[in-house]
């Protein structure tokens, strides 16, 4: 097929941040009708070129072809708009302080003049209507307000809008991250909707079923370069999960149900709209789990048991120190303007003090022993925490939480984003610390997640409405626990 062809063509693209080569002569094509999705472990270069794509990075060398036109040197954001390419970054770029309406209307200029807001108002609420029908979202509602979930829900509905400029092609980078099954379902049917209209979409996703159910073609990166680019019935989970440089793990074991040491719970904790006396327990050594529809308090509930843990609290009991490692790491994990160093130790100064100061020696090898210990991917741990890619950003806050004293981890939904390989890695790291006596509260929105935990509470309207034990886990049973409360 010619290159004029191609409705996008990255031809020999390479990049690099000083000394650190992103890219490597990277080819990338995708054509009108098509879905290809990008895969490959944290740092293999996928966000690079979806920026370089998308205009908010310029490529050192190599040519951007669009319609077979060479743009290098002349593309930018602006005329990647022109040409009707979006990009839903994994790091959301919405305006939190402005509204729903009023974000749309930054992506869509030509809304302009009297009755702008009303005109945003439809145009958005049209999109989220198509992609996820029952979304519940006012227009008018300021983004900040908003679940994590939600903002991502407007995101992806404000790059599928279109106004005075058509969208040919959508990336969309880590989509479902925050988004529940059923939510995830409906975006997915709406992408294939797109492209069977002649839309575009590049879909990267580390739930492999995502891409493996949605992608036409199947295209992977490692260290920079394209090491596969073949249609994705070429591809099953273990051959997609080999071409990516990781081994195919027994996670039977790593899903073994932990031995509860005996002695009264840890955490006990009702829901503050609870009114049937269920509650959450969690003991020593268990790995306890928060399942259900997004936005249905389980998040509301990890912040009370954080809340209980420094202060009385009427239905929560917890009697030993907690530690948190946050989902939506933008607005409550990391500090950006830190270093990578300073992130990680933030949970643990008070052993590395001295004579009332930080002893930075002892800090470093803290920051060092965790680099090495969850693979955090970079040469100095001096670097500032936003050389880091998504993925490796989230890993600090888990070196953050398991290198602190806490003895129960509270993790919100911390997965988003992260790669399988390093799924696992965290995975067998989670169950050793269990076996070591540490108690882990998770709430996650992937059933293969919840696999990994003893026991699960499914939420629902912000009250547990189940409580299920490893061998009765299905995702029917947790699904059905959804959507109806348990008698």
């Amino acid at each position: 097929m010619s290159l004029s062809l191609h409705l996008v063509h990255l031809d020999g693209v390479a990049k690099s941040f000083g000394a650190v080569r992103a890219l490597s002569s990277v080819d990338f094509r995708i054509d009108a009708g098509q879905c290809a999705g990008l895969v490959g472990h944290n740092g293999a270069g996928k966000s690079t070129l979806m920026h370089i794509l998308a205009g908010t990075l310029g490529a050192d060398t190599g040519r951007i072809l669009i319609s077979g036109e060479d743009l290098i040197g002349r593309y930018d954001v602006s005329a990647a708009g022109d040409h009707g390419i979006r990009c839903v970054f994994q790091e959301l770029s919405l305006c939190p302080n402005l509204s729903v309406a009023e974000n749309a209307r930054i992506m869509h200029p030509a809304l302009k003049g009297f009755g702008w807001r009303r005109r945003a108002a439809a145009l958005i609420l049209g999109r989220l209507d198509a992609i996820f029908p029952g979304h519940g979202i006012d227009p008018d509602a300021i983004v900040g307000d908003l679940s994590i979930a939600r903002r991502q829900m407007v995101e992806i509905a404000r790059a599928f809008s279109v106004s005075d400029r058509p969208a040919k092609l959508v990336i969309l980078d880590e989509p479902t991250s925050s988004l529940d099954a059923v939510l995830a379902s409906q975006l997915l049917a709406y992408v294939r909707a797109f492209v069977a209209d002649g839309g575009a979409v590049v879909l990267i996703s580390h739930l492999l079923g995502e891409i493996l159910s949605t992608a036409d073609r199947i295209v992977v990166m490692r260290d920079g370069r394209v090491v596969a680019d073949r249609p994705a019935g070429d591809f099953n989970r273990n051959s997609l999960v080999e071409t990516m440089g990781s081994m195919v793990r027994n996670e039977a074991g790593i899903a073994a149900v932990s031995k509860r040491t005996k002695g009264g719970a840890l955490v006990d904790a009702i829901p503050a709209r609870q009114s049937d006396g269920r509650k959450l327990t969690a003991h020593r050594g268990e790995v306890v789990g928060l399942a259900g529809l997004g936005g249905h308090g389980q998040t509301e509930m990890l912040f009370r048991i954080f809340e209980g843990a420094s202060r009385r609290l009427a239905g929560v009991t917890v009697i030993e120190p907690v530690a948190v490692v946050a989902g939506d790491r933008q607005a409550d994990g990391v500090f950006p303007l830190w270093s990578i160093t300073g992130n990680m130790s933030i949970a643990s100064l008070k052993p590395m003090t001295r004579y009332a100061l930080i002893d930075p020696s002892r800090e470093n090898a803290m920051a060092e022993e965790w680099r090495r210990r969850i693979a955090i991917r970079t040469d100095n741990v001096d670097n500032p925490l936003l050389s880091l890619s998504g993925g490796n950003q989230q890993k600090v806050l888990f070196a953050r939480a398991l290198g602190s004293p806490a003895s129960i981890i509270l993790m919100d939904d911390p997965m988003r984003g992260v790669d399988i390989g390093t799924k696992q890695e965290v995975y067998t790291m989670l169950r050793t610390e269990a076996e070591r006596g540490r108690t882990f509260l998770w709430y996650t929105t992937e059933m293969d997640e919840l696999r990994h935990c003893d026991h699960v509470y499914v939420f629902r309207e912000g009250r547990i409405v189940a409580d299920l034990p490893r061998n009765e886990l299905t995702e029917e049973r947790v699904l059905q626990s959804s959507f109806e409360a348990a008698a």
